[in-house]
């Protein structure tokens, strides 16, 4: 079997060491180190990742600027990003950048392979789906393309709020349950994966504002529902 080949960023060159050994271990990963942002975008092209995980806060070039210039070139690469932050100054920056999701720091070595395999699966499941576009009221859903529209309205999707958005349609009018979203997109539910969706909830609904009669409501204690009149 083929390794998949991990671009592992981070400026604790010890604690690089020890994810880099530990996964590598797995027989699942090959991975390449970088201890700065500039180090981790040379990286980019010339190992040609896979996956990405890196810091944010670095020396050189920090993590959200390493990320804004890998996606000037590369809308898809799968990306996580590591911060022991857990405001949404962060989260919101990183979503603009559409990464595809967020680990907790401290974590281990397991914790970060059950992440990247999840977000892993999720992309191809996206690279399967069929190109047919889904009707929310007025709006335009691709859920392949990660795009929702109304009428000459277009909003780009990142990956997290498409999935979100599939998830809520799939079950749309009933309640779907936060911690079941949170361990279903996440792979688990703590205070910062909720912090996380209540940020995309945020985006997704004003995308969704153009339309009165299409709205993401919270049912307080029990989940989220997609209302569509």
């Amino acid at each position: 079997m083929e390794r998949i080949k991990l671009l592992f960023v981070e400026d604790d060159t010890s604690f690089a060491f020890i994810v880099k050994g530990s996964l590598e271990l797995t027989g699942i990963y090959r991975v390449q180190t970088a201890f700065n942002g500039k180090e981790g975008l040379d990286a980019y092209y010339s190992f040609n990742p896979d996956v990405i995980v890196a810091d944010i806060e670095m020396p050189v070039l920090d993590g959200m600027e390493m990320v804004s210039q890998i996606r000037k070139a590369d809308e898809v690469i799968p990306i996580l990003f590591a911060t022991g932050h857990t405001n949404a100054q962060y989260v919101l920056a990183g979503y603009k950048l559409n990464v595809d999701n967020f680990i907790k720091k401290p974590f281990l070595p397991e914790e970060l392979n059950a992440h990247i395999q999840a977000v892993l699966k999720r992309s191809r499941i996206l690279l399967n789906t069929d190109n047919a576009d889904i009707y929310l009221g007025n709006y335009v859903f691709n859920r392949e393309k990660q795009y929702l529209q109304y009428n000459d309205t277009k909003y780009k999707l990142t990956a997290r709020e498409t999935d979100i958005l599939y998830n809520l349609y799939e079950n749309k009018g009933n309640v779907v349950k936060r911690n079941e979203l949170l361990k279903k997109l996440w792979g688990l539910s703590d205070f910062f994966t909720s912090r996380c969706l209540d940020v995309y909830i945020n985006s997704l609904r004003k995308y969704l504002s153009l339309d009165p009669k299409v709205n993401i409501e919270t049912i307080r204690g029990k989940g989220l529902v997609l209302n569509i009149t």
